[in-house]
């Protein structure tokens, strides 16, 4: 019998540039408009777009609240399947940074006319199983044909009106719990510029793939005050919304800020992509950072993530609590009156 031949698996690289990251549009420009759009008051928004936060809320009833989001972006690795699995993960984590639950989502799909189905068959099926580990029903859809793969989904959770946790209420003499690493952004353009290793994408998708609703369920059994997802406008950018939407400054200890394996090595080697130029220039001017900093150790707190970790703001008497439910969080700094900038890096 002649030996039969395994077809391989689909890829992206015929169809996007291996590792190619999402080119966000620049906070300011963002924060430039967003502050241009007049308010549109309504008793039951609960959080709207003015406050930054990471997602809507929607008052139904005294007891039930909609939390509804949107994440879509192009592929940030070369296999479809994992592609699908990390774009589900990070639309889901606003609904967990606000403490809500998922309970459905519509996809969002930018595929070549002339692709290959079987890839975009693989984006959608790891979607797929992203949401069904969530117990998240997809309900359906909307595509266009676009040169450029895009994917993502819009996803609509619940949650009790008096239990969201906003990125607006820290208080000073809380701690900073962080609950994943930071370099998912400098090791995928690391691996667009061909410079990566195995380990660090390995461990980048690991963590992008991982849902934030461990964390979630975690942090409400505490007195959480506030709660953001460290994502597209990396550690300061994300610090910045809730360091200036409670009025406080988050002092941030350098040394503690978990990193993934060869995130450090991919910014010393160049790999600083366009979003992390951006959310520097963004965000820089709020930054108070102590003598003798690593450089390099500071340019990765502006790294934009994917499906980053939850940045929570809850009691000192709590965050033992939450860290040893969280074997994987780390404390990294503190909430202090606010003093000359919003974010010190010590």
């Amino acid at each position: 019998m002649a030996d039969e031949t395994i077809p391989a698996a689909p890829r992206l690289t015929s169809q996007v540039s291996a590792g190619g990251c999402a080119s966000k549009l620049s906070p300011k420009l963002l924060d430039r408009v967003l502050r241009a759009l007049p308010p549109v008051p309504n008793p039951d928004v609960l959080v709207g777009f003015d406050t930054a936060d990471d997602a809507g809320v929607y008052r139904l009833t005294d007891e039930l609240a909609l939390v509804q989001t949107v994440d879509f972006f192009t592929p940030v690795v070369d296999d479809p399947f994992t592609f699908g699995t990390i774009a589900a993960a990070n639309a889901l984590s606003d609904i967990y940074a606000m403490g809500g639950r998922p309970v459905s989502a519509l996809s969002i799909v930018a595929f070549p006319a002339d692709g290959a189905p079987e890839v975009l068959e693989a984006i959608l099926r790891g979607g797929l199983e992203k949401m069904r580990e969530a117990g998240c029903a997809i309900l359906g859809g909307h595509s266009v044909a676009d040169k450029e793969i895009k994917f993502g989904y819009a996803v609509t959770g619940t949650i009790h009106p008096d239990r969201v946790k906003p990125n607006a209420g820290a208080r000073a003499g809380d701690a900073l719990v962080f609950t994943k690493a930071l370099g998912t952004g400098a090791i995928s353009t690391a691996l667009k510029k061909g410079i990566s290793t195995p380990e660090s994408v390995e461990a980048a998708i690991a963590s992008m793939q991982t849902l934030n609703r461990a964390a979630c369920e975690a942090m409400l059994r505490f007195d959480v005050h506030g709660c953001t997802d460290v994502t597209g406008f990396g550690l300061i950018g994300h610090g910045r919304e809730m360091a200036l939407g409670s009025g406080v400054t988050l002092e941030i200890e350098a040394a503690r800020v978990p990193l993934l394996r060869g995130a450090l090595d991919a910014i010393r080697g160049g790999a600083i992509s366009k979003g992390l130029r951006n959310n520097r220039d963004f965000a820089e001017c709020v930054v108070a950072a102590g003598d003798g900093i690593d450089p390099d150790l500071l340019t990765i707190f502006f790294d934009p993530q994917t499906s980053g970790g939850l940045l929570i703001s809850l009691p000192e008497a709590d965050a033992e609590g939450l860290l040893e439910a969280l074997p994987g969080a780390r404390r990294i700094g503190r909430v202090l009156p606010r003093g000359n900038k919003p974010i010190a890096i010590i």
